[in-house]
């Protein structure tokens, strides 16, 4: 069945994606747990930061290699409870990590297919290493990608790409995605942990209430009343540090 598990380490909020018989293959549960996992890390008023990756599959590494293929015929089938899956348990997963004004961070190991390339399309910032493989190559089972999933990946990685993987079912590498536009980084898979822990670090040591405030703006939400802040405490710690020239201190450290 896997899980999608989460612990926090101080103020990062560690997520992983587990299912490694599967290499981390999303189930209709793993997409509840989601959904529950990102909603506690969006009432935590603590947490700074969010770190996503997939559990370690043995030899063989992946992010997510897409969805639990095994459950398929149980709900496929029927038009009632194959909207359910798509638009309340998928959905329901990846509007949870869009809703997130907490940075999200996805470090990306190997296989990153379908419903794996999803889930990085919700992120802010993604890490990917060399060897990494990206697609959504559904069109060989037979079914296209639901409306609002899609929306989000040609958001992600634009429209050109999406239809590259959906129409030709291609599988693109690190590079490639890098070149478009869809990775910030892709570097040696040996060095993915370290890379990521610094973008990590760097988002940590920045103002929490800042970061949030982004996050609403980039989803169009922060608009009636963007400088509400201009009396917080983080505003003025910030400024003050700086003219002081020593490191902020802020409240939720």
């Amino acid at each position: 069945m896997g899980e999608v598990r989460c612990h926090f380490e101080g103020r990062l909020a560690i997520v992983t994606i587990a299912n490694p018989a599967k290499l981390n293959a999303m189930s209709r549960h793993m997409w509840q747990q989601l959904r529950s996992v990102f909603d506690s890390i969006s009432d935590n008023k603590d947490a700074g930061c969010v770190l996503i990756s997939g559990a370690s599959c043995g030899d063989v590494q992946a992010f997510s290699a897409g969805g639990d293929i095994s459950e398929y015929p149980s709900f496929r089938f029927n038009e009632a409870s194959l909207r359910e899956f798509h638009e309340v348990d998928v959905w329901g997963g990846l509007q949870a990590m869009l809703a997130c004004d907490v940075p999200i961070v996805a470090r990306i190991d190997g296989a990153c297919m379908g419903a794996g390339v999803e889930m990085a399309s919700c992120c802010d910032i993604r890490i990917a290493g060399a060897s990494a493989k990206f697609g959504a190559p559904i069109a060989k089972l037979g079914f296209p990608m639901a409306p609002k999933e899609a929306e989000v990946v040609v958001r992600a990685a634009g429209e050109m790409t999406a239809r590259e993987m959906l129409l030709e079912a291609a599988v693109l590498d690190a590079p490639t995605m890098l070149q478009r536009g869809f990775l910030n980084r892709v570097v040696a898979d040996a060095d993915v942990a370290s890379a990521v822990m610094q973008s990590v670090n760097r988002i940590l040591a920045l103002a929490p209430q800042a970061a949030r405030l982004n996050k609403q703006t980039f989803r169009g939400l922060n608009t009636q009343n963007p400088y509400a802040y201009a009396d917080s405490a983080e505003h003025q710690e910030g400024i003050s540090a700086f003219m002081a020239k020593r490191k902020p201190q802020w409240a939720e450290e």
